[in-house]
């Protein structure tokens, strides 16, 4: 898993990272541009594709609309763009995490490091095994110290979502959308009550939590 696809168009963040990636064991191929991001993705299969929003010829979301046609490859965002907005389409277009610039080197190649975990442990037998408690994704049951934690049906399928995905960012409409529908998109009310409860009943400590965390006003993230 050391093949990634760099889409910038800026040609010194493209020569940087393909010097640093590198140097890290990693086979770099780059674009400058969405149309030739897309060919080359067609033309071989990538581990990663590092993707810049602000492209020449197409807006990088775009990009990830059609890679989500036909592919599955983890998509890191890499932007200039602060705002919660672009990173939510980002995310709601099929991106698995958004990195802002300027960036530092040790975040994205955490964050690329993060990425690929997560399409290791899809292909997995899935329990998922915390510090403060265990999923068993199959047996759709939760322990913690040893005991068996109760959840609602709700509870279960935000959890189940969140821990499907470990490390990457969810949205809320992700969220509201999968659990309750796409009626409810808005409904940002709903998961907050429920994140709660759920922190109640599996975090050490509720208010400081360790693995249900929360991206103000984006969505949440699940820290194995």
């Amino acid at each position: 898993m050391n093949d990634i696809l760099v889409v910038d168009d800026d040609p010194h963040i493209l020569k940087a990272l393909k010097i640093t990636l590198h140097a890290h064991g990693y086979t770099v191929v780059t674009a400058s541009d969405g149309e030739s991001a897309l060919q080359s993705a067609a033309r071989r299969p990538f581990d990663v594709v590092i993707l810049d929003l602000g492209l020449p010829d197409m807006d990088g979301t775009t990009v990830i609309t059609r890679l989500r046609q036909w592919s599955r490859v983890p998509i890191l965002v890499l932007s200039a763009r602060h705002g919660s907005d672009d990173k939510v389409k980002a995310l709601d277009a099929g991106a698995d995490d958004y990195v802002t610039k300027p960036f530092g080197l040790d975040e994205l190649l955490a964050r690329l490091r993060a990425v690929q975990r997560r399409t290791v442990q899809a292909e997995d037998t899935p329990v998922v095994t915390t510090a403060s408690f265990t999923v068993d994704l199959a047996m759709r049951r939760v322990t913690r110290n040893g005991q068996d934690v109760r959840l609602t049906p709700t509870e279960w399928g935000i959890l189940e979502l969140l821990v499907r995905n470990p490390g990457k960012l969810v949205t809320q409409r992700q969220l509201l959308t999968e659990i309750w529908g796409s009626a409810y998109t808005k409904e940002a009310n709903y998961l907050r009550v429920y994140m709660a409860q759920l922190r109640r009943k599996l975090e050490p400590v509720p208010g400081n939590p360790r693995h249900l965390l929360t991206e103000a006003g984006i969505g949440y993230r699940f820290q194995p």
